[in-house]
C-alpha cells in the first residue's frame, strides 16, 4: 500500500532556495566581472575583435 511521503520543514526549504539563489548570484557576478574586463581590455582568457572606427 502507497504510503504518504513526510512533508519537508518550511526552513530546509528556504535553507535549498536561498543556496540555489547564491549560486545564480555567483554565476551572474562572473559574468559581469568578464564582461568589465572584455570592456577595458584586460582580458586574459576571452579573446574579441576590437572594431575601430
Amino acid at each position: 500500500m502507497a504510503v504518504p511521503k513526510k512533508r519537508t520543514s518550511i526552513s530546509k526549504k528556504i535553507i535549498r532556495k536561498n543556496f540555489w539563489k547564491k549560486r545564480g548570484y555567483c554565476t551572474t557576478l562572473k559574468a559581469f566581472s568578464l564582461a568589465q574586463s572584455i570592456f577595458k581590455g584586460n582580458s586574459k582568457s576571452f579573446f574579441c575583435n576590437k572594431y575601430k572606427r
